[in-house]
């Protein structure tokens, strides 16, 4: 089993940045793929970002240059910076692992870009 915990988010403004983290404990296996995804009501969820456990990353086309997804594999731990935010990135943002066929989400922290 896996628990991920999120930190970070809040309220901030348009322009504006912000970071996220999660940690990972549990059973964790050294190749594993780690990251973000948000969600607003109503919608689906979407991936935001996410990084392999060798590095290679993948991001949405809607936050590319904006973004930049990094992780600490000795300290388990998946990190997402967000600059220039706008308003439209306001979400729920939930923590994503994928080991092997199993995957876990943490419980979300919410970021609300407002002025």
């Amino acid at each position: 089993q896996v628990q991920l915990v999120e930190s970070g988010g809040g309220l901030v403004q348009p322009g504006g940045s912000l970071g996220l983290s999660c940690a990972a404990s549990g059973t964790l296996y050294g190749r594993n793929v780690m990251g973000w995804y948000r969600q607003v009501p109503g919608n689906q969820r979407e991936l935001v970002a996410v990084i392999a456990s060798r590095g290679a990353t993948t991001y949405a086309d809607s936050v590319k240059g904006r973004f930049t997804i990094s992780r600490d594999n000795v300290k388990n731990t998946v990190s997402l910076q967000m600059n220039d935010l706008k308003p439209e990135d306001t979400a729920l943002y939930y923590c994503n692992l994928v080991q092997y066929v199993m995957e876990y989400w943490g419980k979300g922290t919410l970021v609300t870009v407002s002025s």
